[in-house]
């Protein structure tokens, strides 16, 4: 017997998509599959469950991703619009000045050059970002001991 998923559960999956694959050309009725609704029905769910509609989600998503190749790259502002999944320079301009108040080359000449950013191993990053967890066995022993 198959246990019924709450919707917001299938509204979940649909965010998850957008955040994993916001490169990609992703429309609302492919976006309302991955949730199991129809458009209509998944466009008002998504809009009541997280405050704002799909594409306005995947294109703040967009312009996130934008912002950190622009303070992390010398990548061309057309070549990063066209890597977030965007296709057009001036509407990605516009969108970018709306949501952070600047030009991208202005976001960008506001920020160090990434040249000038330490890079750092990411087997290094990912072991200095792990979580400390409690559940060690000398953790335990040492909290007991």
């Amino acid at each position: 017997m198959r246990i019924p998923v709450p919707p917001a559960r299938h509204l979940l999956r649909a965010k998850d998509l957008i955040d994993a694959r916001y490169r990609e050309p992703l429309d609302v009725p492919a976006l309302a599959r991955a949730a199991h609704l129809s458009p209509a029905h998944f466009s008002r769910e998504f809009r009541r469950a997280f405050g704002e509609t799909p594409h306005q989600y995947l294109l703040t998503r967009r312009l996130e991703r934008s912002a950190a190749l622009l303070r992390t790259t010398d990548r061309s502002v057309s070549d990063v619009c066209l890597a977030v999944g965007l296709t057009s320079v001036g509407s990605f301009s516009t969108s970018f000045g709306r949501a952070f108040g600047l030009s991208p080359a202005a976001y960008r000449a506001a920020h160090e050059p990434p040249a000038t950013h330490v890079r750092i191993p990411t087997c290094i990053l990912q072991a200095y970002a792990r979580p400390q967890s409690s559940s060690f066995r000398e953790d335990s022993l040492a909290a007991h001991g």
